[in-house]
């Protein structure tokens, strides 16, 4: 094969595998037909469950799987996927970077368009620095800090970053953009205007969700992304050179790689076309020692020497390539910035007391030591929620919790027969459970407690029964007894007071966020009882 079919090979691959991830993305929510009978759907115990395979993406990346196995000592399901992509590093170098990673596409393509630098200064763009080694550092602050317990490896994992950074800001902030349009067009007194409006609902619907989504903390993740995509003006696949941590990783292992670029100086003319083109600053020019590590196996070089002084061939002799460029400060920084965070974490006590008392986890979620050990904070589970419950964590649980899942009942409620956040969890922080499991067992999540003060009925503003009306349990959780009350105007008034009969209470949070006292409601939701913690119980 001729190296200009390779690299066109690389890009139909990374166009392919860039359009795979944002189909997935995309489709982690309820399928259109269940949102047209919501209400039919969630009434009965059937599973919901999507058919595609939204995971995959996680299940191929070793960093995801490694940090896992470290903190959490399990496999991840589809484990393998990821070993088989360091097997094949070990043999073709990083060409993960350049063939499969949405996020490496991403950067290439920003990069790539209108480039900030040419001529002579792309050149100098593309020299290796020292800043190349903090990559390590991160790799090495996360890797250690996993063995010790917290593994926040999904900060910085590209996989968990993109996913995260595309569904809980640029997916939602596209959204609400559209629909702010779209509105102005529909008040319009034309009426062509008006019916392109509710077509434009139709078509941006299943892309950007039937529901206006809103995520806590979700313009710093927006902002991040975006810091992110400008610093590839400043040079080209910054992310993938100096920050990404699953390339130090897979740049560990491509010492190993038997696929070598070969040098003839002889040939070479100074041209310096391959180091124009070179996407990881890897120093392919002859009479530079080639950094293995660096190389994103992306053939450009290759591909642009105009004088054939440059090839790449298999060289099966067992000889260890040049080793990474880690070095000292970025290797016993990264080990200290990595024994130091699990403990850091931990002086605020969210692990090792009783959690916040807003800190409510997603049904079947592992307790929270084990949690914290396994969540990636890929933001899956808050894409896939139906009602915009869950969302990204901000002080409630933490340091070492930042960014995790936790519920917001005044944006949602945990449907009462919803499994969806545990069957797309990719590391098993929030367990597969069933329905049946839920619901029987009963699954509680945490418990509810009237604010007598606000409340309309107690305060003797008004009758409202609105939290026993919607509570989803058998038998109910919210009981009413028939009393007389104290208007605020000194009349009496019979009304039906709500109780709380926390036995039955699962905490789903319903009651919360359909009471009618809107900004504080006079129904809230705690912590306090949930399943998951001996700890944090209700002593009755």
């Amino acid at each position: 094969m001729k190296i200009r079919h390779l690299v066109w090979l690389r890009r139909i691959s990374q166009a392919l595998f860039l359009c795979l991830f944002l189909y997935l993305l995309i489709i982690s929510r309820l399928p259109q037909d269940i949102y047209l009978n919501y209400t039919l759907a969630f009434s009965t115990e059937q599973e919901l469950r999507l058919e595609q395979p939204v995971t995959f993406f996680f299940q191929i990346d070793p960093l995801v799987g490694l940090t896992s196995l470290f903190s959490g000592h399990a496999l991840i399901k589809g484990f393998l996927w990821g070993a088989g992509i360091l097997i094949t590093t070990m043999l073709l170098g990083r060409f993960f970077c350049s063939f499969l990673c949405p996020m490496g596409s991403i950067q290439h393509v920003i990069g790539s368009v209108k480039p900030a630098l040419n001529g002579s200064r792309m050149v100098r763009a593309n020299q290796k620095t020292p800043g190349q080694r903090i990559k390590y550092f991160v790799f090495m602050l996360l890797l250690v800090g996993s063995l010790l317990g917290l593994n926040v490896a999904g900060w910085m994992d590209p996989i968990a970053l993109l996913f995260r950074s595309i569904a809980l800001a640029v997916l939602p902030g596209i959204g609400t953009g559209l629909r702010s349009f779209f509105d102005i067009l529909a008040t319009s007194d034309i009426k062509v205007l008006s019916m392109l409006s509710y077509a434009g609902e139709v078509l941006v619907s299943p892309v950007f969700g039937y529901t206006h989504q809103a995520y806590q903390t979700g313009w710093i993740i927006g902002l991040i992304f975006l810091v992110i995509l400008f610093l590839n003006r400043i040079r080209p696949r910054f992310w993938c050179r100096t920050l990404c941590p699953l390339g130090a990783l897979l740049g560990i292992f491509s010492r190993f790689s038997i696929l070598k670029l070969e040098k003839f100086p002889e040939k070479c003319t100074n041209c310096n076309r391959c180091t124009r083109h070179c996407q990881g600053a890897a120093s392919p020019k002859p009479g530079e020692e080639w950094e293995t590590a660096e190389c994103l196996t992306c053939f450009n070089c290759h591909n642009v020497c105009p004088e054939d002084a440059l090839a790449f061939k298999f060289n099966w002799a067992f000889k260890l390539n040049r080793q990474p460029d880690i070095g000292k400060r970025a290797l016993i920084g990264g080990l200290l910035a990595g024994i130091s965070l699990p403990f850091l974490a931990r002086l605020d006590g969210q692990v090792d007391k009783i959690s916040d008392s807003r800190l409510i986890r997603p049904p079947g979620s592992l307790p929270e030591k084990n949690f914290l050990e396994l969540c990636q904070r890929c933001g899956l589970c808050m894409k896939v929620c139906p009602t915009n419950v869950i969302n990204p964590t901000l002080a409630e649980a933490g340091v070492g919790g930042f960014w995790t899942p936790h519920l917001i009942m005044t944006q949602g409620y945990c449907e009462y027969t919803c499994t969806l956040c545990g069957s797309v969890c990719p590391t098993g922080a929030i367990l597969d459970i069933t329905v049946k499991e839920k619901i029987n067992q009963p699954i509680k999540i945490g418990s509810a407690y009237i604010d007598r003060g606000r409340c309309l009925p107690w305060s003797g503003n008004a009758p409202c029964i609105v939290c026993q009306e919607v509570c989803p349990t058998s038998p109910k959780a919210i009981y009413l007894k028939k009393d007389v009350v104290t208007a605020p105007a000194g009349k009496t008034r019979q009304v039906q007071l709500p109780y709380v009969n926390l036995q039955n209470c699962i905490g789903c949070g319903i009651c919360e966020n359909k009471c009618p006292v809107r900004g504080l409601p006079a129904i809230r939701t705690i912590a306090a009882g949930e399943s998951r913690s001996l700890r944090n119980q209700i002593l009755l």
